[in-house]
């Protein structure tokens, strides 16, 4: 362990973010970086380092970032950012998921505990798959969209580029959502 990592958002899902990535023990962390907490706090153990201004001055800490934002535009945003100031996005999937060895994984996702991405499933960049949510076989998220806590995709379903599942929504069996989209519990539909 000796790749050091900024994660980018001490909020909620900056946090679990960060038990995530203690308990894999991929990365070190060097510490967070967000424009609401005070700089020179820790949150365990761990310091808030800065703003986002402040991420031209931190590339000699920390080779990668996540960002840990769950606002879908602003994650891809900052994504943009970190990559053209030369950090490469990390992925952080928790011990506690289960991931299929044929999914493909973009870059700067987070796969959170107790998500299921099942067999030849497909994970664009800055995904999000929250605690207990499903990608079953042959879905595909696109980049930068998310699924929240206990989403559900069936086989072949698509979760359109920054489109968000919100918790306890699905997706029936090749079903597409478009880019952008917002999908409510009780909305999916079956193919």
């Amino acid at each position: 362990m000796n790749t050091k990592l900024l994660i980018i958002g001490a909020g909620g899902h900056g946090r679990s973010v960060a038990e995530a990535v203690l308990a894999a023990s991929v990365f070190d962390i060097a510490g967070f970086v967000d424009d609401n907490a005070p700089i020179s706090t820790e949150i365990f153990g761990l310091p808030i380092l800065g703003q986002i201004t402040d991420l031209p001055s931190l590339t000699d800490i920390a080779s990668h970032v996540i960002v840990a934002i769950g606002h879908n535009p602003l994650r891809q945003q900052l994504s943009e950012q970190v990559l053209s100031l030369g950090f490469q996005l990390a992925t952080v999937i928790d011990p506690k998921a289960i991931v299929s060895p044929s999914a493909i994984i973009g870059s700067g996702v987070a796969i959170m505990a107790g998500a299921i991405v099942g067999t030849e499933a497909k994970l664009g960049s800055g995904v999000i798959v929250n605690c207990g949510a499903v990608v079953d076989h042959h879905a595909k998220v696109e980049d930068f969209a998310h699924l929240g806590v206990n989403a559900c995709m069936a086989g072949g379903s698509v979760l359109g580029s920054g489109a968000w599942m919100q918790a306890d929504s699905s997706l029936g069996y090749g079903v597409t959502i478009t880019a952008n989209q917002v999908l409510l519990p009780n909305q999916g539909g079956v193919a």
